[in-house]
């Protein structure tokens, strides 16, 4: 009897990015790994993006699997294509991006190899001519395989992206991203991790992630409260998961997502109200997990303290945000 490869679902959410979907799909139609299912997920497009679609799924039937659906926003596409998935893996990749031809072979084998339930991979930002602009390496340091137990500081470390990870299916029972919410991500992935006892992750950099020139300049608002939110969610089922006793980490990823990602949001909000109330909501959320100056200063990513390796202008707004110096900040930014 000849083992059948395992399949991979990749799931692709669609909303008018008809100057971009070529290169996703092409990108996805020739991966060197042949059993996959790409669930092209077009959420209420108004652009060209419903006709590309429709031109690959006529042209690789075995392949492209279209959808249509109401738009709901990018979660509620990434579940709905979960839903539909056939795959013993889920792989995610937004309809702006591309990814190298070996990716998904790769992470698959890396998946059996370890039996791993989660495969991390590296990403770089890219321009619109394919340049590279940025190389962000996920996991510095650490073999290809990754026991949690010994090695539980990437819980606080890892950035928590969708899109550069390949899950086993099974991850995602009774799990789903959470909608109407943004930073969906940072939600759902640290969950999906505490069910994990291997991870495994390759140095290449297989996820292109695209800087669009054309897109509207991102408005920083009261939205970033969800960041908050999202850490709340995470923290109440390590609480259940079989890592509760780290205390350490969990400590360390409330100051990375809680504090950190949560300030460089914040740097960006223009409307001063909204600035000053979503700092006094952050001093709330410090002040209930007694997350201390030294917690905050000391905090190590990757065995290197992470305030002293920022850019010298996030450094400054970082720490007169700490001395209490909001007025300062606001007249700087």
């Amino acid at each position: 009897m000849t083992n059948v490869p395992s399949r991979v679902s990749i799931i692709v959410p669609v909303y008018n990015v008809e100057n971009y979907l070529a290169k996703c799909l092409d990108s996805l139609i020739n991966q060197t790994y042949q059993n996959i299912e790409i669930l092209v997920v077009n959420d209420g497009s108004k652009d060209n993006s419903k006709q590309i679609i429709q031109n690959y799924a006529r042209k690789f039937p075995g392949k492209i699997k279209p959808f249509y659906k109401e738009n709901g926003g990018l979660s509620d596409a990434r579940n709905f294509g979960i839903d539909r998935a056939t795959g013993d893996y889920i792989g995610f990749v937004d309809s702006d991006d591309y990814v190298t031809p070996t990716m998904f072979a790769e992470m698959v084998n890396l998946a059996e190899k370890h039996q791993a339930k989660m495969v991390i991979c590296n990403i770089q930002k890219v321009d619109e001519h394919g340049n590279i602009t940025q190389k962000l390496t996920q996991i510095p340091n650490m073999p290809e395989k990754i026991g949690l137990e010994k090695n539980f500081s990437v819980f606080s470390d890892l950035s928590y992206f969708a899109c550069n990870k390949l899950f086993k299916k099974e991850l995602f029972n009774g799990k789903r991203f959470k909608k109407g919410v943004h930073f969906e991500d940072i939600q759902l992935i640290p969950q999906l991790l505490l069910e994990c006892e291997i991870l495994a992750q390759t140095q290449n950099f297989h996820y292109q992630y695209l800087e669009r020139t054309d897109s509207i300049t991102k408005t920083h608002t009261e939205k970033g409260l969800d960041i908050l939110k999202a850490v709340e969610d995470v923290e109440a089922v390590f609480e259940k998961s079989h890592y509760a006793e780290k205390r350490k980490e969990l400590k360390d990823f409330q100051v990375f997502e809680g504090v950190y990602s949560f300030l460089a949001y914040l740097a960006f909000v223009k409307n001063k109200d909204v600035f000053y109330e979503m700092a006094e909501k952050l001093e709330v959320f410090m002040k209930e997990r007694h997350i201390k100056m030294k917690d905050i200063l000391n905090y190590s990513r990757f065995d290197k303290n992470y305030l002293l390796s920022l850019p010298l202008k996030k450094k400054v707004f970082y720490l007169l945000f700490f001395a209490g110096q909001k007025k300062l900040i606001r007249k700087i930014i």
